[in-house]
């Protein structure tokens, strides 16, 4: 998968308290209840017709969402561990996350959706860019 967005790679092993003697989230565990406390809910699934909400019954197109942030995570030694969880919002305010294997066993329905709702986020970045250069 080539994806544009900031690499946010988190180690397995991580367990030593930073600098500010937090203890980082090293665990997609951990992630997915901090995305849960934060507002982030819904569990969203990738389906042929796009992105799906159960609890909702709604279905999204790749223009009606955006990803907020992504975090990968890499077993210790099996690469059937790797795993991508992605925070998304929905142009209607929903949010939730996404998960998916990460690499060879990732879903290509996600990656593929993954891929377009990028695209248009590029392209809207970039004409946010440009109209601030017109001002």
């Amino acid at each position: 998968m080539a994806f544009e967005l900031e690499n946010r790679k988190i180690e397995a092993e991580v367990t030593n308290p930073g600098p500010d003697n937090k203890v980082p989230m090293n665990t997609l565990t951990e992630r997915v209840n901090k995305a849960i406390q934060n507002g982030y809910v819904e569990n969203f699934k990738v389906t042929k017709q796009g992105l799906y909400v159960e609890r909702t019954d709604k279905t999204y197109q790749p223009a009606d969402v955006y990803i907020k942030d992504f975090y990968r995570f890499e077993g210790e030694s099996d690469p059937a561990d790797n795993a991508i969880m992605y925070v998304i919002e929905t142009w209607d305010d929903l949010k939730g996350t996404l998960i998916d294997a990460y690499g060879a066993y990732s879903d290509a329905n996600v990656t593929k959706f993954i891929s377009e709702v990028q695209e248009i986020n590029k392209k809207v970045d970039i004409n946010k860019e440009n109209k601030e250069e017109e001002k």
